[in-house]
């Protein structure tokens, strides 16, 4: 059988763990800052968290709860419409950057991290009285 035309990879596993792995992925990316993954995880979540970012940087309400739909926690939602997005209006698109690093020394496959390209500054946040 052929592959052409078939978009994206498997992972192999369903489809609800695949999208709970990019979920998850998503998070901790927007958590950290920056993470280390497989090669194909990262490429993959490369195309998940570009679409995140972009409804990110609208901010509307319904941008807004689909970047919560796309994350598991609404803190990391919070995080990433108020804190991240601002700070990624200069460019459209390549928010991320996907580096090769090492091979995983258990089965040898090629590790990678992934992260933001522009550097974050932590943004301080307001106590009200």
């Amino acid at each position: 059988m052929h592959r052409h035309s078939y978009k994206g990879r498997k992972f192999g596993r369903e489809r609800d763990q695949r999208r709970a792995l990019l979920k998850g992925l998503a998070t901790s990316l927007v958590e950290h800052g920056k993470i280390e993954t497989t090669l194909p995880k990262a490429k993959e979540l490369v195309r998940y968290i570009e679409k995140v970012i972009t409804k990110a940087k609208k901010g509307d309400l319904h941008n807004r709860r689909q970047v919560i739909a796309a994350l598991s926690t609404q803190a990391a939602a919070f995080k990433l419409v108020d804190e991240i997005a601002p700070q990624l209006t200069g460019r459209n698109s390549g928010h991320v950057r996907v580096e090769r690093t090492r091979l995983r020394v258990g089965d040898g496959t090629q590790m990678a991290t992934i992260g933001f390209v522009d550097e974050l500054k932590a943004v301080a946040k307001e106590e009200t009285k």
